[in-house]
């Protein structure tokens, strides 16, 4: 399936962008450059029969935000997570030579700011932060006069900032201004994050949709609370389903299996396809029953395909042990989890990785992506090899790499052949 993806950036990131897209030859990218982010909404204009619609910036979205909704485009916006905090923080100080202290800087959460500070051990007196989460319009001369502000009073010897006209304003001042590094596993994820949900979209040609749906652990919970409270989980579980079921034209029925099944089209699709970064069904659940969920849908061209489609991404939740919901189309590619955080620390990761492993900071980024993408799953060194492209020997080293600076265990092993010694199976140790 060749997917078409309008990516939306500055020159410079989107040449940067072609060269990681080189390898994905089943994406096309069609480039939509801006000067000043204001561009934006007339470019998505001009954006016509893309699958996909990709922005490398924050401050270009948010100006064509309302123009996407209306037009409800499928589009995914790069991450400016604790990953570009790090990566920021990593070239400032071994790039740059600054001091990671007296500064001012300004993102899209701050939270992401005080996550890394903390897992650095860095005091956040001298570190101020504004934020634009919450804004539909950004005021970048607002930005531009806090930082100002914080450098006329001498609070501050530089400016870290995410938005690239708050780097022109500034430095045309006079002050000096860096502005943050994307690292390349969060464009990485984005363009898998396009073909998923590109893959979802072509995949509504397949109508009929199914879904599993069931409290995990039910036996568990049935002994620790009693059958009475489980029922009471069951029947609270069918309302937020038969809500959901009415918002996406969608029918819900039981089965003897303590399950509840969906039947749907393209309402269902449409929901999941737009909401696939966070997913709100899961996060109600989560929020009303407090226990965890499963949910499997599965695609086909008929009930029964997909309805076999749904038992097997249904079968992928039982890996997780928290809530999880996945998808199999009816080519039995399997897209998931939806809507779930990795849960690991990814920052003590990064460290162990460049200071245990002495990984560069190219491969330690890619091994994160690399655990990221396995859901934290055992791996062998082979997995490493076919991930990374590279010979057995060659993975192997790494994995020597990692097991010399505990950064992972063995876990066990694992004999895919008849024949042949059975691999060992590693795990993050961090």
């Amino acid at each position: 399936m060749n997917i078409k993806v309008a990516v939306f950036g500055r020159k410079e990131l989107v040449d940067r962008f072609s060269n990681y897209i080189k390898k994905h030859s089943e994406v096309e990218a069609i480039p939509f450059i801006y000067k000043k982010a204001m561009e934006a909404p007339h470019l998505v204009e001009k954006a016509f029969m893309c699958d996909v619609y990709l922005f490398l910036e924050a401050l270009p979205y948010l100006y064509a935000q309302h123009k996407i909704t209306k037009k409800r485009l499928p589009t995914i916006q790069v991450a400016f997570d604790e990953y570009m905090i790090l990566t920021s923080f990593y070239h400032l100080k071994n790039v740059h030579q600054e001091a990671l202290r007296r500064l001012s800087i300004d993102v899209v959460d701050s939270r992401h700011v005080s996550e890394v500070l903390s897992e650095l051990n860095l005091s956040d007196e001298t570190i101020y932060t504004v934020t634009y989460q919450q804004e539909t319009t950004i005021d970048i001369d607002q930005i531009v006069t806090y930082h100002q502000k914080l450098w006329d009073a001498g609070k501050i010897d530089y400016v870290l900032t995410s938005l690239h006209e708050v780097k022109e304003s500034l430095q045309a001042k006079g002050i000096p201004t860096y502005q943050m590094v994307v690292p390349k596993i969060n464009i990485e994820k984005a363009i898998e994050e396009c073909k998923s949900i590109a893959t979802l979209n072509t995949s509504k040609s397949a109508q009929i949709v199914a879904g599993y749906v069931r409290i995990k652990n039910r036996e568990t919970i049935a002994e620790q609370k009693g059958a009475e409270q489980l029922h009471e989980l069951q029947l609270r579980l069918y309302q937020i389903l038969l809500k959901f079921g009415h918002k996406t034209y969608a029918s819900v029925l039981t089965n003897n299996d303590n399950q509840y099944v969906i039947f749907g089209t393209r309402g269902v699709l449409d929901h999941i396809t737009n909401h696939y970064r966070d997913f709100p069904l899961l996060k109600e659940m989560e929020s009303v029953l407090h226990t965890p969920i499963e949910i499997g849908f599965g695609l086909g061209l008929t009930a029964r395909q997909a309805e076999d489609h749904a038992k097997l991404a249904l079968d992928a939740c039982s890996r997780d042990d928290i809530s999880s919901c996945y998808i199999v189309n009816d080519r039995q590619e399997t897209i998931g989890p939806l809507g779930v955080r990795k849960h690991f620390d990814t920052s003590q990761l990064y460290q162990a990785l460049i200071h245990k492993a002495k990984l560069n900071n190219e491969l330690s980024y890619n091994f994160i992506d690399f655990v990221q993408l396995r859901n934290n799953e055992p791996f062998s060194s082979n997995d490493i090899a076919n991930y990374y492209r590279v010979t057995k020997r060659s993975a192997e080293r790494t994995v020597n790499k990692l097991l010399s600076g505990n950064v992972i265990k063995v876990v066990g092993k694992e004999k895919p052949y008849v024949k042949g010694r059975p691999r060992k199976l590693f795990q993050i140790n961090v």
